[in-house]
């Protein structure tokens, strides 16, 4: 039995695309939206976890007013969180959480 020959083709040569131009456009377009959305949702996402963990730290553990003891716990908090979560829980960082305006009734205070 006798074997068949393909024709050999270039697999390196790129197809015809028919308007690749538009295609290119529309791909590019599709890709920035799609990282302007996460960097939406990650900017969001942040935000309302400073917000939670200010919230917490002032209800919980300052009972809303502040006390000698207060900052200590923050330092402690700090360390422990820094060391889990890196730099950004900095005592600093922190007592910047704790000073973000929070909501009451719907509506930014």
């Amino acid at each position: 039995m006798r074997e068949t020959k393909l024709p050999k083709t270039n697999a390196t040569a790129p197809m015809a695309v028919p308007d690749a131009p538009q295609l290119l456009t529309d791909l590019r377009q599709l890709i920035e939206q799609a990282r302007e959305a996460a960097v939406v949702a990650v900017n969001s996402g942040l935000t309302w976890m400073h917000w939670r963990i200010g919230q917490r730290i002032r209800a919980e553990v300052l009972g809303g007013q502040r006390a000698n003891y207060g900052e200590e716990i923050v330092s402690t908090v700090s360390r422990q969180l820094t060391a889990d979560y890196g730099r950004s829980f900095s005592t600093k960082s922190l007592r910047h959480m704790m000073n973000r305006p929070g909501f009451r009734g719907g509506r930014l205070v």
